[in-house]
C-alpha cells in the first residue's frame, strides 16, 4: 500500500496549475447517459474516482477514449441499466447514474451507494423526487430498482439542500415530458458547471447556481465540446499550502469568486491574497504569525465542508484558540486524532471543534481517513518539524490529481513511497 513521505519544515514557492473539478466532472461523465451522440470533455482530472466512473459507464455500453486530460465519451446504445455495489461502495456519486438511465431507458437498478465514512448522507430526497416524476421505486437487499415509462415534469422542493440530489433530478428532468421546477436547490459552482454542459448538448435549464432551478424538458440531447471547471477544493487546499508553510504560491486557471469564503477567512487570519482574473497568489512571511479564526460550514456560498479538514490543520499553528463548527456532516473529525499525533491541541464537542494553536508540529506516523483528511495530513507534514509517514493515501488518490508532484515543483520535500 503506498505511503507518502514528507519532510516538513520548507516554505512552497512557485506555481501551480489547477486541474478540472472532480466533483463537476463527476455528474457530467455520468451525464453522456443522455444522448447517444459523442461528447468530448476536456480538463477531466486523473483521479481514482473517475477512473471507477468510466469503468462502470463501460458496463453500461459506453465508449471511452483518454488522451491526457481529454476524455471522448460515445454512449450509442445502453447495454446494461445496472449499478453493481462493486463500482458503489467506493464512490457514492455513482448514484448519479439513476436519474439519466430512468430518463432514457426508463429502467435503472443502483445500489445504495458508499464512499468516504463521514456520516450519513441518504439518497431519500432523490427517491423521492423521482417519485414524484411518476418512477415506481423499491429499495431491497441494498439495491434500488427503479422503472417509470416517461417521467412527467412536476415541483419539486428538496427539504434540506443536496448537491448530488440536484444533479440527479435535473439530469432526468432534461428528457422529461413539460416543465421541471426544483426548489431549495443547492447552489455550488459544480451544478452551475453541469447545467451548462446540459444546454451545450440542447436541455433547456435555467436558474442554475440559484435556489429554483427551472427545466424544460427536451425529445433528445445532442454531442457537445466542453471543458470542465477547475478544482476549487483543490485550489483552497493549495493555498493552505502557501500559507501553512509561510510560502509565496500563484495558483493559475482557477476561479477565485469560487473561494469568496475561504478567501474571507484567510484575510481575517493575516494571510494574503491577491486575486486576479483567474488566479489567486497567496503570500504569507514565514516569519508573520496567523491569527486563531472561527467558522461554521455551509452549503455553497457558504465555507465549503470540503475545506474543513485543511482548516483544522492550518489553525493548528496559528495563533490563539479557534473553534470550528461542522454543520454539513455529522462525524467528520475523524482526522483530529491523527494531528494530534503530530502535537495539535484539537479537543472536540460534538459538532464543534476547539483548536489551541501550537507553535510547530512535528513529524509523525499518521492515517488518512477519507479524502479531505488525506490532504489536512499533508498539510501537517509540510509545516512540521521532521519527517511525517502518511498511510492509506488511496483516499487521497480519489480526489487529487498528482498532488506530490505538484508541491514537489514548487519546494516540497515530499515522495511517495509504493508499499
Amino acid at each position: 500500500m503506498d505511503k507518502i513521505i514528507i519532510s516538513g519544515g520548507k516554505p512552497l514557492c512557485g506555481e501551480v496549475i489547477i486541474s478540472g473539478a472532480k466533483n463537476a466532472a463527476l455528474p457530467i461523465l455520468t451525464a453522456t447517459l443522455l444522448s447517444s451522440e459523442p461528447q468530448y470533455l476536456k480538463r477531466v482530472p486523473n483521479v481514482v474516482d473517475l477512473f471507477t466512473l468510466k469503468k462502470l459507464l463501460r458496463t453500461m455500453g459506453a465508449e471511452i477514449t483518454d488522451q491526457n486530460d481529454l476524455c471522448a465519451i460515445s454512449v450509442k446504445q445502453i447495454t446494461s441499466c445496472e449499478a453493481q455495489y462493486e463500482w458503489v461502495k467506493t464512490m457514492r456519486a455513482t448514484v448519479l447514474v439513476l436519474g439519466p438511465l430512468l430518463a432514457r431507458c426508463g429502467e435503472a437498478h443502483v445500489s445504495l451507494p458508499g464512499g468516504c465514512a463521514i456520516g450519513v448522507r441518504p439518497v431519500n430526497l432523490h427517491l423521492s423526487a423521482l417519485s414524484q416524476m411518476g418512477a415506481e421505486i423499491l429499495v431491497e437487499h441494498g439495491m434500488i430498482h427503479a422503472k417509470v415509462k416517461k417521467l412527467k415534469g412536476c415541483a419539486i422542493h428538496f427539504e434540506t439542500s443536496t448537491v448530488t440530489g440536484t444533479e440527479n433530478i435535473m439530469m432526468a428532468a432534461t428528457l422529461a415530458d413539460g416543465t421541471t421546477t426544483l426548489t431549495n436547490s443547492a447552489m455550488e459552482p459544480e451544478i452551475i458547471d453541469l447545467a451548462c454542459f446540459l444546454n451545450g448538448c440542447g436541455a433547456k435549464i435555467t436558474g442554475a447556481g440559484t435556489e429554483t432551478i427551472v427545466i424544460e424538458g427536451v425529445s433528445r440531447l445532442t454531442g457537445s465540446s466542453y471543458s470542465i471547471m477547475p478544482d476549487r477544493i483543490e485550489t483552497g487546499t493549495l493555498m493552505a499550502a502557501a500559507a501553512i508553510t509561510g510560502g509565496d504560491l500563484n495558483l493559475r486557471d482557477c476561479v477565485p469568486d469560487h473561494l469568496a469564503s475561504v478567501t474571507r477567512l484567510f484575510k481575517k487570519m493575516g494571510i494574503k491574497i491577491i486575486s486576479g482574473k483567474s488566479s489567486l497568489r497567496v503570500q504569507r512571511p514565514k516569519a508573520s504569525l496567523m491569527r486563531a479564526a472561527d467558522f461554521i460550514t455551509a452549503p455553497y456560498p457558504g465555507f465549503p465542508t470540503d475545506m474543513q479538514a485543511q482548516m483544522m490543520a492550518l489553525l493548528s499553528v496559528s495563533d490563539g484558540v479557534s473553534k470550528i463548527t461542522e454543520a454539513v456532516f455529522e462525524s467528520r473529525f475523524a482526522h483530529a486524532a491523527e494531528l494530534r499525533r503530530m502535537g495539535a491541541k484539537i479537543y472536540l464537542e460534538g459538532s464543534h471543534a476547539i483548536v489551541e494553536g501550537v507553535q510547530k508540529l512535528s513529524g509523525a506516523q499518521v492515517m488518512a481517513s477519507d479524502l479531505r483528511a488525506s490532504s489536512s495530513l499533508i498539510l501537517a507534514g509540510l509545516s512540521a518539524e521532521g519527517e511525517t509517514e502518511i498511510s492509506r493515501v488511496y483516499h487521497l488518490d480519489r480526489g487529487y490529481e498528482r498532488i506530490e508532484e505538484k508541491l514537489s515543483k514548487v519546494g516540497a520535500d515530499i515522495k511517495r513511497v509504493h508499499g
